[in-house]
């Protein structure tokens, strides 16, 4: 198993370095891995002028899988758009084609205390958002800032999508609510955008092929507001890419940190790229002090969907539970009367309770 790690920025390689140990302790195991670093983000612009340097592409091109931790930092904002770390990550999913991000929002009962809304109303939560990852707003041409007709300056975005491109996050989704609890609720603005009228019109077609899976649809303001009010309503989300962006971290805030979310983005072929839900945090990077659960739950999602190996990921999901249940905090979800612990110290307690 060939994995590309991509530390990044900030936190990036604090939280990647507590990943790596959990690999490496299953390597000793007997799995058979292989790892390769390389820079991402602002450490590719730094390395090499580029935030996705040829290097790095290329390894991740030649791997299996890739564990990422975050990019970006202050110091790269008046950077040309180009140059600056964010345009690295989209364009890496872009070069590996990876259409579908799936982002499970869960709450351990260990922390129903974390959560900023009443436990009663998210104790048991256990969403996934399956997100589209290459279309849309983010993708779509043309756009730029230019002079209007009328003298003035204006910016512009196309909210794109094509009907093969629907089709497969459909798919996709479908697939994983058959293997949860038969569930899918499609989000879109089909009362304002007609690409999301067209999305839903194509989630309407692909639902025949899955008789089994009760299919809805809400436009995404109200899925915002729903999520608040009544998140457990909700088994699988499909949405495209910028509401998906939106309501995913939404819903992982839910569970009380967002330190606590892992997230898989998967080709066809599920080839996937790894990475916990949260940015770089340069504010806190260095300090020995982030959260890597999300990074490590990452490394299970790469063991269960890029490698089939569901009892080496639930191996490493129960250690996880094991050291919350236990009492073991990091300074995000630390609660009176728990043992607040560092980056590394929350990686020694998961290597043992491994």
């Amino acid at each position: 198993m060939k994995i590309a790690v991509l530390p990044g920025d900030g936190i990036g390689p604090e939280i990647v370095a507590q990943a790596v140990r959990v690999l490496e302790r299953l390597r000793a195991d007997g799995l058979a891995i292989e790892m390769e670093h390389a820079p991402i983000g602002g450490a590719g612009y730094d390395a090499s002028g580029d935030p996705l340097p040829d290097a790095t592409l290329a390894l991740a091109q030649a791997a299996d899988a890739v564990l990422l931790g975050a990019v970006g930092g202050p110091q790269y904002d008046t950077l040309d758009r180009p140059l600056r770390p964010e345009r690295g990550l989209l364009r890496i999913r872009k070069a590996l084609n990876l259409f579908a991000n799936l982002r499970p929002a869960l709450l351990y009962p260990e922390l129903a205390g974390a959560s900023t809304l009443k436990p009663e109303v998210v104790s048991g939560l256990d969403i996934m958002i399956v997100r589209e990852l290459t279309g849309d707003i983010y993708f779509g041409q043309p756009r730029g800032i230019h002079v209007n007709e009328q003298g003035e300056r204006e910016g512009f975005n196309t909210m794109r999508y094509s009907e093969s491109e629907i089709r497969r996050i459909g798919h996709v989704a479908f697939q994983i609510a058959q293997k949860r609890n038969k569930k899918l609720c499609s989000v879109d603005k089909a009362n304002v955008l007609e690409c999301t009228e067209f999305w839903k019109e194509i989630m309407i077609d692909v639902a025949k092929a899955y008789p089994d899976v009760e299919l809805s649809h809400m436009y995404v303001d109200n899925a915002a507001m729903q999520l608040v009010r009544a998140p457990k309503q909700f088994d699988v989300i499909v949405t495209g890419n910028i509401f998906g962006d939106i309501l995913s971290d939404e819903a992982s805030m839910l569970t009380g940190s967002i330190g606590m979310l892992p997230s898989a983005s998967l080709d066809q072929a599920n080839k996937g790229l790894y990475e916990p839900c949260h940015g770089s945090a340069p504010d806190i990077a260095g300090r020995n002090i982030a959260n890597p659960l999300a990074t490590i739950l990452s490394v299970a999602m790469m063991l269960r969907y890029t490698f089939g190996l569901e009892d080496a990921a639930l191996r490493v999901e129960h250690a996880v539970k094991r050291v919350l249940a236990q009492g073991y905090r990091t300074a995000d979800i630390a609660e009176a009367g728990m043992e607040k612990v560092s980056t590394s110290g929350m990686g020694d307690a998961v290597l043992a309770a491994m």
